[in-house]
């Protein structure tokens, strides 16, 4: 019997998948994160924390890594060519020959698209973009902070949230309904105080910021138009770079895109997914078929290994099994 691993490594948690070769389970094993940004140790703290989980997993199944006939690692902080060479090399030391090493982006493209390519749009805590055509080319669009655009993800709105209270403040901006609520949240009686409260209690992360992300989607369902402008922005700038995906990869007149993270996917308004909807067809003149990704991206991981495995992209059913599969386990 041959296994194949999925790895979806995130930068809080990574979850170890092992199926056989049948596509059916044998384990999971969930750990925090192998992450070479978020370990002091980097690249080898990276090696160390998967060499360790990875061993825990097939020791107690009583399998070897060369049992493994395939691996999918969906990672964060594989976001640059030196980064991937890096993750790559990191995998060969562990003992794997047949794997994918990719940003975690991508793997939600094999969980969310009917054909096995297409492009993702990932907006949870920070984004990233990950496209792969019909001949197999791959690019990533963002995931390295300001710089390449990445203007989505949680840190981004609160940021937004903030900036937007501050403006009506002072810099001769809209009335907002936000104002009260982020005078609210940094303990303050008024504008007067705002300064101190940025600098002293935003500025210090001492609360969490997720409580404006969801401020902004609530007061956006409410009309607030400054809330509704923040989420429109977010939604143009993820189209912008879906299409950035396409316009430089090999797609035919029809794409499939999936919209994967917690910003996507819990998002009260659906404003920004509006948004992104209609802007990316605008942006590339191509009938752009978009999927919100309510499955764990883990099984992309899976489906993706085994494609590597037989050559050949898994059918419809067993894609919704192992779905079904790797959804049951995350919800215990």
């Amino acid at each position: 019997m041959r296994y194949v691993l999925g790895v979806d490594g995130g930068n809080t948690k990574t979850d170890y998948f092992l199926f056989n070769e049948k596509g059916e389970f044998v384990d999971h094993l969930r750990a925090g994160t192998c992450s070479h940004e978020a370990l002091d140790d980097e690249f080898d703290g990276a090696y160390r924390v998967m060499k360790h989980c990875i061993t825990e997993l097939l020791s107690r199944n009583n399998l070897k890594v060369s049992d493994v006939a395939a691996a999918t690692f969906g990672l964060a902080g594989v976001d640059v060519p030196f980064q991937k060479v890096a993750l790559e090399g990191i995998v060969k030391k562990i003992g794997f020959t047949n794997f994918a090493v990719v940003n975690d982006s991508a793997i939600g493209i094999k969980a969310g698209t009917s054909k096995g390519y297409g492009i993702c749009s990932v907006n949870g805590t920070g984004t990233s973009n990950s496209g792969i055509d019909q001949y197999g080319g791959y690019l990533q669009v963002g995931g390295i902070g300001d710089v390449s655009c990445d203007f989505a993800g949680g840190g981004f709105l609160a940021e937004e949230v903030i900036r937007a209270v501050y403006s009506a403040a002072y810099r001769c901006g809209e009335a907002t309904s936000l104002s009260q609520i982020v005078f609210d949240k940094l303990g303050i009686e008024g504008k007067e105080d705002l300064m101190d409260g940025i600098a002293n209690v935003f500025k210090r992360r001492r609360f969490n910021y997720t409580e404006l992300t969801i401020a902004c989607f609530e007061e956006a369902n409410k009309g607030d138009k400054v809330a509704l402008d923040i989420l429109y922005r977010m939604g143009d700038n993820c189209a912008k770079s879906g299409a950035g995906l396409i316009n430089n990869l090999k797609f035919g007149d029809e794409v499939d895109a999936c919209l994967v993270g917690s910003v996507w996917v819990k998002g009260a308004c659906p404003h920004a997914i509006n948004t992104y909807k209609q802007k990316i067809q605008e942006y590339t003149g191509k009938k752009v078929n978009v999927n919100v990704l309510t499955v764990p991206p883990a099984t992309g991981a899976i489906i993706w290994a085994l494609e590597l495995l037989t050559g050949k992209y898994p059918s419809l059913s067993e894609r919704k099994r192992i779905i079904d599969i790797v959804s049951e386990e995350l919800n215990k």
